[in-house]
């Protein structure tokens, strides 16, 4: 990869990145269907986007189809690929391992060979020594060992709010790079380390304001 590609891929927006891991998967399984071509409106309507979106997002990674037979998929995955994985395999740690825990090493595990979990860990006594999906759980206390000796990039919380905080702060002294904050309760990280904060309540929540507003609407017709 040349500098100027470089560059191009430093300046991609955060929602692009979302964007096209999206479209990587959409892609993966409409190749797995027998596909080898699809036209942005295709994709637009699997991800309930436009069509000028998709277009926008694949011009700004250099990537045009044509008119005839679309974007080529194999291609388009490969290339989607070469930007949003490292070179490298990541390996990844859940904080955590209850149901929420185990959910996610089990939907997890497997779906990328560029990201691997390789560690579970929890204070709970029952929980620690267990193997979920081939993935061993760990004492809390052994974290910043284990992060080391397993050199593990990105961890994943997902244990009650009132720890998040705490975790947080053991996850970057261990030397973390990553965290994906499955809590409610936000957390403050330093620049260098990429944070990204899910809470599924906030997004129960939006889908039923939605809801409100369609049955509204329906009421006033």
């Amino acid at each position: 990869m040349n500098s100027q590609e470089e560059n191009i891929l430093k300046s991609l927006p955060h929602k692009t990145i979302e964007r096209l891991s999206q479209y990587r998967r959409a892609l993966l399984f409409c190749f797995d269907e027998g596909k080898t071509h699809i036209f942005s409106h295709e994709i637009a309507r699997i991800l309930h986007i436009t069509p000028v979106q998709v277009r926008r997002d694949l011009m700004l990674i250099g990537y045009s189809g044509t008119l005839r037979k679309g974007y080529n998929i194999q291609e388009l995955i490969d290339l989607i690929s070469t930007i949003i994985d490292s070179h490298e395999v990541m390996n990844v740690a859940i904080v955590g391992m209850g149901d929420l825990g185990r959910a996610l090493v089990n939907y997890v595990k497997g779906k990328r060979h560029k990201l691997a979990i390789v560690a579970g860990f929890d204070n709970n006594p029952d929980k620690i020594g267990t193997v979920v999906a081939d993935i061993p759980c760990y004492s809390i206390e052994r974290l910043s060992k284990m992060i080391r000796e397993k050199n593990i990039q990105i961890g994943i919380i997902s244990v009650p709010r009132s720890y998040t905080t705490d975790i947080a702060a053991k996850l970057v002294e261990a030397g973390i790079k990553g965290i994906l904050n499955f809590t409610p309760k936000p957390v403050n990280v330093p620049d260098h380390i990429y944070l990204e904060e899910y809470d599924m309540l906030t997004s129960l929540e939006k889908v039923a304001f939605y809801v409100k507003v369609s049955q509204e609407k329906e009421k006033s017709e």
